[in-house]
């Protein structure tokens, strides 16, 4: 678990040996009900058309939600896990960098619910929508 919950720094570092730090993901900010997040697209994050993999869209949002949870576990949570994510893809990326924000919908003592936006240039690439179950030692 991140010891700092609002550290940006704090998540990059947790997961950069991890798929987010592989891929590229740059957390730019974490506060109360929001994470925001960079990617920069690159070769090997492309899909074979020359297009930005839907996959890359998908973990870059899913990171900045799950993030989102960690920092708004309630009490005596000890994690958490994804039961339901949904995408709209509604453009795409060739180059440069894509932004994510996710803003918390519903922060409950068992599950809560992100949403996510990806954007490159203001352009919406993508909407996204998290569900997690947040869980607890087992007594």
């Amino acid at each position: 678990m991140v010891k700092d919950k609002f550290s940006a720094e704090a998540y990059n570092q947790a997961g950069k040996d991890f798929l987010p730090g592989h891929l590229g993901i740059v957390i730019k900010a974490m506060a109360q009900g929001e994470v925001r997040a960079e990617l920069p697209v690159v070769p090997h994050l492309m899909a074979p058309n020359g297009f930005l993999h839907a996959g890359s869209v998908v973990t870059l949002a899913d990171t900045c939600c799950g993030y989102g949870c960690v920092a708004h576990l309630p009490d005596g949570a000890s994690g958490f896990t994804t039961i339901e994510l949904k995408s709209n893809h509604l453009g795409t990326a060739r180059e440069g960098v894509i932004q994510c924000v996710a803003t918390a919908v519903h922060l409950g003592r068992t599950t809560q619910v992100w949403d996510a936006t990806v954007s490159q240039n203001g352009k919406t690439i993508a909407l996204f929508r998290c569900t997690q179950m947040v869980l607890f030692p087992k007594k």
